[in-house]
């Protein structure tokens, strides 16, 4: 009965375990992993007793994680590269496009208006689109990380407001080059500097339609399989984190040779 006892902590040991992953690389942002509040803290002191002696539970658990993410991400992001290259207005949705009005050739971007290595990879983008905007269609699609980003979403929102009177990108720069800046003030400094209706702007950034446009985003993201940003998908290729003008020029080289 003591050695069924300990085999079966040592499963919930090596499932405990494989919360202690972390995810992504250092160049990007990340979501945090999500414990399972369901543990009660005595169980949890055991398996962690469990864990100190038999740490290859550890090893064990980590590597079976990550066969089945992995597994289940390029399930979802092979289904997603197939609709972007069968049917790319499906994929495109509602969402902001700017560069070619084709779309040979696009470049899906998640990404998070508070994470740092959006803001650098913002800057390459623009190196990038101001080369090649007649054959590129850059779509932008929003992944605000609230856990970590308090103001991911409220820019997300306002982004998306301002793109109600045609000025999205506009907006998006000054979001992405004034990051250290995002607030509710802000928001309402940027939208008189571009000349927006602050009133409709106001009532867009705070409407449901805004909040269905960005869980929209969020939805396809995690069903890609995505947990970090940036994240991109040029056509058939898949890249994330920090992202140089080399590796955008390569991936581009890529998918039209």
């Amino acid at each position: 009965m003591k050695e069924f006892k300990t085999r079966s902590m040592i499963k919930q040991a090596s499932k405990l375990a494989g919360l202690l992953l972390l995810s992504w690389t250092l160049f990007s942002c990340s979501a945090p992993v999500k414990a399972d509040t369901n543990i009660s803290p005595q169980l949890e002191q055991q398996v962690l007793e469990i864990i100190r002696k038999h740490p290859e539970v550890v090893l064990e658990s980590v590597r079976d994680y990550q066969k089945q993410q992995q597994g289940q991400q390029q399930k979802a992001q092979q289904a997603f590269v197939q609709d972007l290259k069968t049917n790319p207005k499906a994929v495109i949705g509602q969402s902001p496009t700017t560069g070619a009005k084709t779309a040979k050739v696009v470049l899906v971007e998640f990404s998070d208006f508070q994470c740092p290595y959006c803001s650098a990879a913002h800057a390459t983008l623009k190196q990038f689109m101001a080369k090649h905007q007649n054959d590129v269609t850059l779509v932008y699609k929003n992944f605000p990380l609230t856990s970590i980003h308090s103001e991911a979403l409220p820019a997300a929102k306002a982004a998306w407001a301002a793109g109600q009177q045609g000025k999205f990108w506009e907006y998006h720069d000054a979001l992405f080059t004034q990051q250290k800046q995002l607030s509710d003030a802000f928001y309402q400094e940027t939208a008189k500097a571009l000349g927006l209706d602050v009133q409709k702007f106001n009532q867009d950034r705070d409407s449901k339609a805004a909040e269905a446009a960005i869980a929209q985003d969020v939805q396809m993201a995690e069903k890609l399989g995505v947990d970090g940003t940036p994240f991109f998908v040029m056509n058939g290729n898949v890249f994330s984190g920090s992202v140089e003008l080399s590796d955008l020029e390569a991936t581009l080289a890529k998918v039209k040779g």
